[in-house]
């Protein structure tokens, strides 16, 4: 047997079929299956596994508005976030000495 293709590993280890997998596995020791087989059972384990990731995406493709919302959302929380954290580290650092001593 020679040693395995990345194809190869990579459609045994996707394919959630398990009898399937050991009959390639056996037919691949035997030097009976073929690249072509190979990918087009990786194709459709790549496919089965993108399905519903595909159904989800076009979901919230539908609804951009609620979507946009989400992310204004989202960056205005980090931004905030990010803000105290940088506040925080500002007087750990005495960043403003300079401030201090202005004025006097």
């Amino acid at each position: 047997m020679s040693k395995a293709t990345p194809c190869f590993c990579t459609t045994t280890h996707s394919n959630p079929d398990r009898e399937e997998v050991a009959d390639l596995k056996a037919r691949y020791r035997r030097g009976s299956v073929g690249d072509v087989e190979v990918k087009q059972k990786l194709a459709t384990a790549l496919n089965a596994f993108l399905d519903p990731i595909r159904e989800r995406r076009a979901r919230f493709a539908a609804k951009m508005g609620l979507v946009r919302d989400a992310l204004a959302d989202g960056t205005d929380r980090a931004r905030n976030a990010a803000r105290t954290t940088m506040a925080l580290v500002h007087d750990a650092l005495d960043l403003g000495y300079l401030e201090k001593f202005r004025g006097q």
